[in-house]
């Protein structure tokens, strides 16, 4: 048997109307306990996300709040410039190397940064793909 389209609620009678309405604040009541242990939830975390150190206020979403960028004595340039004089090296060496050289980042895509810079510096001469030393 095909099932017809409810007309909505215009062909409904009074009491199913009140029978629908019942219904309906049943519900709300049964939604309204969901979110108080859901924010009674979120309140623990919270607690023990600043247990750890963290902050789940500020910082774009971020826990542990403001992201503090690394702080190098030199520019990446300059780090590169002074790890590849005299040298040849793939963009992978020498992101690995600058970094053994104590050069600091937290971007999960550094070597990406090291391939624009050396692309990107007049300071840098490309030796074949990949490949870089210093002019």
């Amino acid at each position: 048997m095909a099932k017809r389209k409810s007309a909505g609620l215009s062909g409904l009678s009074s009491a199913a109307l009140e029978a629908e309405l019942a219904r309906r604040a049943k519900k709300v009541g049964g939604l309204i306990r969901k979110h108080r242990r859901a924010l009674a939830t979120v309140a623990r975390l919270e607690a023990q996300i600043r247990e750890h150190g963290g902050s789940v206020s500020g910082g774009g979403g971020r826990v542990g709040g403001v992201r503090k960028r690394p702080k190098n004595d030199k520019n990446l340039v300059e780090a590169l410039s002074d790890l590849l004089r005299g040298k040849t090296m793939s963009v992978t060496e020498a992101t690995a190397a600058v970094q053994r050289a104590g050069y600091k980042t937290s971007a999960a895509n550094f070597r990406t940064i090291v391939n624009q810079t050396l692309i990107k510096s007049n300071r840098f001469r490309k030796v074949s793909r990949g490949k870089y030393t210093t002019k």
